[in-house]
């Protein structure tokens, strides 16, 4: 019997995602964050399968907050990131950069990527081309410096940007229409952008969700990727310095946009 991994998106919130991850062979299903309890549950009980893990990326509670109902509820394993385990509800087990969690047949390698907090991870999959980047990472957008410094945050997108161009990127919140807004303001010479904010107003006008993305896309139109477009450089007034020098101006520009 071929293995599949299957990923069931559910609107949650005002704007966040949540995903159940399931193995179709072992029949495991794991939530990645539990931003609503009623409908990840309600999710599991259309689709008929168990809660065996939740993998967290974060503390934030709309990234946790659900992990001890739904541990109460089923008996799940909580998995978090080491280096922010106190801060984890219910934690059963920690794991940072390099270590891997299973589902299945499907290995998870654990990613280190502060900046939004000082103690996010990443889920990514590589032999299925899929990655749950919580807040790192979002359609044209990166996440809010709360606790890190821009520095680590561009150092944590380094390891993203590392994996294949058809990675499949499942960020955490419906943000893309607000971001294609300001990445425009800041790099409007990118005709790739200018494209794809059509794309998404025609799609977000059909309320079909813009998540998840690609990173080949997120390369060729998301400015926190791009310090080095020289279009971008020019408009932040900073022509011919760092990539992090130019990331760090990018996120301040966007922190008042």
């Amino acid at each position: 019997m071929t293995t599949t991994l299957e990923v069931q998106q559910i609107p949650c919130l005002s704007d966040n995602y949540g995903y159940l991850v399931h193995d179709t062979v072992s029949g495991l299903t794991a939530t990645i964050d539990t931003p609503d309890t009623g409908p990840i549950l309600q999710a599991l009980e259309t689709k008929g399968w168990r809660l065996d893990f939740i993998f967290n990326t974060h503390h934030h509670d709309d990234h946790a907050g659900g992990n001890l109902a739904l541990k109460e509820k089923t008996g799940c394993e909580i998995i978090g990131p080491r280096a922010d385990a106190g801060r984890i509800p219910g934690i059963d087990r920690q794991v940072g950069e390099g270590d891997s969690v299973t589902l299945g047949e499907w290995q998870f390698t654990v990613h280190d990527t502060p900046g939004h907090t000082r103690g996010h991870i990443v889920y990514h999959c590589q032999q299925a081309g899929v990655a749950f980047v919580g807040d790192t990472l979002f359609a044209l957008g990166c996440g809010r410096l709360f606790e890190g410094t821009p520095a680590q945050m561009w150092d944590s997108l380094q390891k993203i940007l590392s994996w294949p161009d058809q990675t499949l990127i499942y960020c955490a919140h419906e943000y893309t229409q607000a971001n294609a807004r300001f990445a425009l303001s800041v790099e409007p010479g990118n005709t790739d952008l200018v494209a794809r904010d059509v794309q998404i107003s025609a799609a977000r006008e059909r309320g079909e969700p813009t998540v998840p993305t690609t990173l080949a896309l997120e390369r060729k139109t998301n400015p926190f990727l791009r310090p080095h477009s020289s279009n971008l450089q020019q408009t932040v007034g900073l022509v011919g310095a760092s990539d992090v020098e130019v990331f760090t101006r990018t996120r301040e520009l966007k922190d008042s946009f």
